[in-house]
């Protein structure tokens, strides 16, 4: 667009999205879900995939004996929501695994993609308005980690330093309850140190769980702010697009708009292609984890266990945090995108030379078909569906209590 002051460029390039990654690829290359498509060195992929196998090995041995026991050894209702919560929680993290080691190829060209636009935008202004959105994305990258892992930590802590008295024949034993049960014709971790080792294990698993889901997440916050920090770029060059009556200065500045305009929407279809699947997961996860998250609440409350409360109203915080960002990624985007007509509308296209002004009508119609994040195909994400979740979630939490209390 138009020669203002210019940034240097490769380095502040570089800067500027390693700030926006950088927590993301904390806790992905803890797990091994950051995309190593470019790793040259034969070792270092050995000791990727060798970790990828440690981390989905441990939620399966962890999981699995889970499933088995909610299937056939609880005896009742209670029991078997008691573990269901953990139980959901590792499926939802699943899932998120095995969309971003799936997907690391695609993810790998948003980042590719991300890196282009910092070295296409050269304009200090301009680059503002993309680093404005991108210190939003990492607060929201921060606030989730932050809401995720102290809940876990609380309730990981509180089951840890936990006994309860056992009492076979005439001998008495102390044992940790375990967060997730296992189905005992499998093993019997009553008895140490088998009590301890599965104790460990499970520990590992939810935060293998957990960093999985911040994972996603988290990347899709980062990559929807950038989207919207684009779009905000577009708007900037709309206004203008009359400032400069020569026509072929103006033709010039349109094309590289309605570019720029294709190159952000290829951007937004790209992360609905990858994100629909964890969305999906999180969305149908979550409204039943708050559920039983209220319900087992309400239990607590019964024999006021404070540290069950506390850690149980921090996992509900979090995990209504966790799709409240999703749902609101996609309300923006959706908004963002329709503004950009609004914009085009608002511009004094009447001041244009009328071959040029009927260049806006294509991009108008354009953003009216906006490209929609949803969950699995199925459902728009957006405020009015995480209104939606939490009253479907104490729809649920009724049923329950009318039918075990």
């Amino acid at each position: 667009m138009s020669n203002f002051k210019r940034a240097p460029e490769s380095d502040i390039s570089k800067k500027h999205i390693d700030y926006s990654l950088q927590i993301n690829r904390w806790f992905l290359k803890l797990i091994g879900a950051w995309p190593q498509i470019n790793a040259s060195s034969s070792v270092y992929k050995i000791m990727i995939l060798l970790q990828i196998f440690v981390c989905s090995s441990v939620i399966a041995v962890t999981t699995i004996p889970c499933l088995l026991y909610v299937l056939f050894e609880a005896d009742n209702i209670k029991q078997k929501l008691n573990a269901v919560a953990p139980l959901l929680h590792r499926v939802m993290g699943s899932v998120h695994y095995w969309v971003l080691l799936k997907r690391s190829h695609d993810i790998d060209k948003l980042i590719r993609h991300m890196e282009a636009d910092w070295n296409l935008i050269q304009r200090i202004d301009e680059r503002e308005v993309m680093l404005q959105h991108a210190k939003i994305g990492r607060f929201i990258v921060i606030i989730c980690a932050v809401f995720m892992q102290s809940g876990l930590f609380l309730f990981s802590l509180g089951r840890s330093m936990k006994t309860t008295t056992i009492i076979i024949g005439n001998e008495t034993f102390k044992t940790h309850p375990t967060s997730c049960p296992i189905y005992s014709k499998i093993i019997d971790t009553r008895f140490s140190p088998v009590n301890e080792i599965a104790l460990i294990l499970q520990n590992v698993t939810m935060f293998v769980a957990s960093f999985s889901t911040v994972g996603a997440c988290s990347l899709a916050a980062v990559f929807a702010k950038h989207a919207c920090g684009q779009l905000n770029v577009l708007y900037a060059w709309l206004h203008e697009l009359v400032e400069n009556q020569k026509k072929s200065d103006t033709n010039q500045k349109l094309t590289a708009i309605v570019e720029h305009h294709l190159r952000t929407l290829s951007f937004i279809s790209r992360v609905e292609s990858i994100m629909h699947k964890a969305s999906l997961a999180e969305l149908m996860g979550c409204t039943i984890i708050l559920c039983l998250m209220g319900y087992y609440t309400i239990m607590a409350w019964e024999t006021f266990d404070t540290a069950k409360i506390t850690s149980y109203v921090v996992i509900y915080l979090s995990m209504g945090f966790n799709i409240f960002i999703f749902c609101y990624i996609g309300e923006i985007i959706t908004e963002q995108c329709k503004r950009v007509g609004e914009m085009a509308y608002m511009t004094d296209w009447y001041n244009l030379h009328h071959k040029t002004a009927r260049g806006l009508i294509l991009i108008i119609a354009r953003s009216n078909n906006v490209i929609k994040i949803t969950a699995g195909k199925l459902f728009h994400l957006s405020i009015a569906t995480f209104g939606d979740v939490i009253k479907t979630s104490m729809v649920y939490l009724n049923f329950l209590r009318t039918m075990t209390m």
